[in-house]
């Protein structure tokens, strides 16, 4: 089996380059930084060239403005034209999307979605909770003069690690032709594991709990980030993550 990871050197595709080869598949490792570009087609053909499977695990520079937009709608086309005849397209996309597209990143991501289905080629997408290791960027963006302002509405975090190995998963599998979701094992108040975070980095600067603070400008229900039931559940806990990245 041969897989091409389109987006091999960011968070995830770090993780999921590794699992794979681990797992003695033939692995193409391909990002910006290692000379295939998505968004301008650079190298893209001979990347995926004889790919049994293409995992899209891409993600855009900015969240605020209309530059994700481009990205995805520019890499998402590129990739699916260069994967005609490839028995397996998966994309990771992020639990809740289809509730959060007043967000012109979570707009983007839908667009992508989108472009996928409507391609009519094999494909399994992938909704994934917010990383653990992505905790860092919600509380500052949350940022209101000395403290942070979150609302307190459910997540259920994983780790990074985790999603890669649902992706290696699904990699092995056939198909779907459907969205599959991920979450992490641990529920929490999106101001509950601010808190913890904080914490756990000594620092002492207090999280408000506002229910009209918004997540990535999006007014949230106490459900929008939570994974439908049935959806698969990451092995490893925040707290334990935590220890484990505080002592490296």
């Amino acid at each position: 089996m041969k897989i091409t990871v389109m987006g091999a050197t960011g968070r995830i595709g770090t993780h999921l380059v590794d699992k794979l080869e681990q797992a003695s598949v033939e692995v193409v490792a391909a990002s910006t930084s290692l000379g295939v570009n998505s968004v301008t087609g650079e190298s893209l053909g001979s990347a995926i060239a004889g790919a049994d499977v293409v995992i899209d695990v891409t993600n855009a520079a900015s969240f605020g403005d209309d530059t994700a937009l481009d990205f995805f709608k520019a890499s998402t086309r590129n990739l699916l034209a260069a994967s005609a005849g490839v028995k397996h397209y998966i994309a990771l996309s992020v639990v809740g999307t289809p509730h959060l597209v007043e967000s012109d990143y979570f707009r983007a991501k839908m667009v992508q979605e989108n472009l996928i289905r409507a391609a009519r080629r094999p494909y399994t997408i992938l909704h994934s909770t917010q990383f653990f290791e992505f905790i860092s960027g919600v509380v500052d963006m949350s940022a209101d003069g000395d403290g942070f302002r979150l609302p307190s509405a459910l997540v259920k975090p994983i780790a990074a690690d985790n999603v890669a190995e649902m992706l290696v998963e699904l990699a092995m599998g056939a198909a779907m032709n459907d969205t599959v979701e991920i979450g992490g094992c641990d529920q929490f108040g999106l101001d509950e594991i601010a808190r913890m975070h904080l914490t756990a980095n000594e620092d002492i600067r207090q999280v408000v709990t506002d229910n009209s603070a918004r997540y990535y400008g999006v007014e949230l229900n106490d459900d929008t980030l939570l994974p439908l039931a049935g959806a698969r559940v990451g092995s490893l806990s925040y707290v334990d993550w935590l220890y484990r990245s505080m002592a490296d």
